[in-house]
């Protein structure tokens, strides 16, 4: 008895492909190249993700060598401003009446405390300017107010002792006086 599926004009591959079994078999291997497309696609987003990730650490890494060049002689620094406060005092406590018999030693201190100052400077330490400036607690120190209708409230008008800053962090806040009494700044 002859299969209906199948006569002598019919190529017997066409009829395998025909068959239930045949498609059956295409199925499973579209949803393998589907399957195979998928683990792709996650691969290369895991692979981006991880890209993107080295290049911020890079970043990080660039910043933190970078901070640490500038801000590694902060404590340093720090501690040599007490030297140039010192001889800036020196030579504003010279009497007059020695200042000519010794003038070479004035010219000698206000040099090496010029010399020092530039040397902090090549480190990129350098000195506050607060005078006529408004108050800022972050670059300040408020020590008193000064009674002065004829400034803004809250204008930095004399400055007690210097304040310094390394890059835009401060090493140590000037400590003013402000006034106080005149109009809203």
């Amino acid at each position: 008895m002859a299969d209906p599926k199948y006569n002598e004009t019919t190529d017997p591959q066409d009829a395998a492909a025909a068959s239930p079994a045949a498609q059956t078999g295409e199925a499973d291997g579209f949803a393998v190249l589907q399957k195979f497309q998928q683990e792709n696609a996650e691969l290369k987003d895991k692979l981006l993700r991880t890209l993107a990730e080295m290049e911020n650490v890079r970043r990080r890494t660039e910043k933190e060598v970078a901070d640490a060049k500038l801000y590694g002689v902060a404590s340093f620094a720090r501690d040599m401003l007490t030297f140039a406060d010192n001889l800036r005092r020196i030579v504003e406590n010279i009497p007059a009446e020695l200042r000519e018999p010794a003038a070479s030693v004035v010219e000698g201190l206000e040099l090496t405390e010029r010399d020092f100052l530039s040397r902090l400077s090549r480190h990129g330490v350098k000195k506050l300017e607060p005078q006529g400036a408004k108050f800022d607690p972050n670059r300040h120190e408020a020590m008193y107010e000064v009674p002065d209708e004829s400034v803004p409230a809250g204008t930095v008008v004399q400055v007690v002792e210097d304040g310094y800053a390394i890059g835009d962090r401060v090493l140590r806040p000037a400590k003013v006086g402000i006034s106080r009494g005149g109009p809203k700044a």
